[in-house]
């Protein structure tokens, strides 16, 4: 294990235990609640499908605006909060089985992880019309760059498992401001494997990246919801505890399904699920 490596491990370990450390103080100021069973499957079922590539910020949001689970204003907190115990099993499981530059993996991860920190600081501070319209927006995006890789209108990606020269910089600076914009509920998966992917990498090097920076993102950022309470403790509960089994049964159990089909599905609950998030911002006059 290099010395990059062990910064990695380092961090997340800091960061795992600073978001224990942040759930307890939290749980300790009241409303906490147990999930429910269709939490829990919701927790299994998006993180399951977010291992094997399909991301879960989108899918679980539009999820949470199709049954009118959680407030939309607490949504952005939930979906941090929730799928992170998820995200750092997962990014235990890639980083150490996919060899990819290991300098890459630390600059590109600790740029997302500031950027959470900072990003979550303004969304805690944002209206209830301002998150319907930044969520409306990212679930449109999202439905996109779904409909893009179905069809084959974006790259597929390279050889090469590490970056240099400019390069290396704008991988460090897109993934800077996909961390930012996770604190608002834009999933950073899809994003981050265009983006190296128009870099010349191979996308199965995108898989330590992705997950890496979302181990660290989302903890940096709960620290922020669990400090002003903007989020929802028995969806987030479910997610956290649904999708770590969701996580185990990806990587070890199933390992591949058919990823094109699952695509399409996602995008039509995600394209009205848009619509309905732009449609409630348009009415809100809070």
């Amino acid at each position: 294990m290099n010395i990059a490596q062990l910064a990695f491990y380092l961090a997340l370990s800091c960061a795992g235990l600073a978001f224990i450390l942040g759930a307890a103080q939290a749980a300790k100021r009241g409303a906490l609640r147990r999930p429910t069973p269709f939490e829990l499957i919701i927790g299994l079922v998006t993180d399951f499908f977010d291992t094997l590539g399909i991301g879960s910020f989108a899918p679980t949001t539009a999820i949470y605006k199709l049954r009118h689970m959680v407030p939309d204003e607490l949504i952005p907190g939930t979906l941090n909060i929730g799928h992170t115990p998820a995200a750092l099993i997962s990014s235990l499981i890639f980083v150490t089985s996919i060899a990819v530059d290991p300098v890459l993996l630390v600059c590109t991860v600790g740029a997302a992880a500031i950027g959470a920190w900072l990003g979550a600081g303004v969304v805690a501070r944002l209206p209830r019309r301002a998150i319907q319209t930044a969520m409306g927006l990212a679930l449109t995006i999202a439905g996109i760059v779904f409909t893009a890789i179905n069809t084959g209108a974006l790259p597929g990606g390279g050889t090469a498992m590490s970056l240099v020269g400019w390069k290396f910089g704008v991988a460090v600076s897109i993934n800077f401001l996909l961390g930012a914009l996770m604190s608002s509920g834009i999933g950073l998966y899809a994003p981050c494997m265009i983006t190296l992917a128009l870099l010349g990498m191979q996308p199965l090097a995108a898989f330590p990246i992705m997950m890496g920076s979302c181990a660290l993102v989302q903890p940096v950022a709960s620290l922020r919801f669990f400090q002003n309470g903007r989020f929802a403790w028995g969806p987030a509960l479910g997610l956290a505890v649904g999708g770590a089994v969701g996580v185990l049964i990806a990587a070890y159990i199933v390992k591949s399904l058919p990823m094109v089909a699952l695509r399409w599905l996602v995008i039509v609950v995600i394209a009205y699920a848009a619509f309905s998030m732009l449609r409630s911002a348009a009415r809100n006059t809070d």
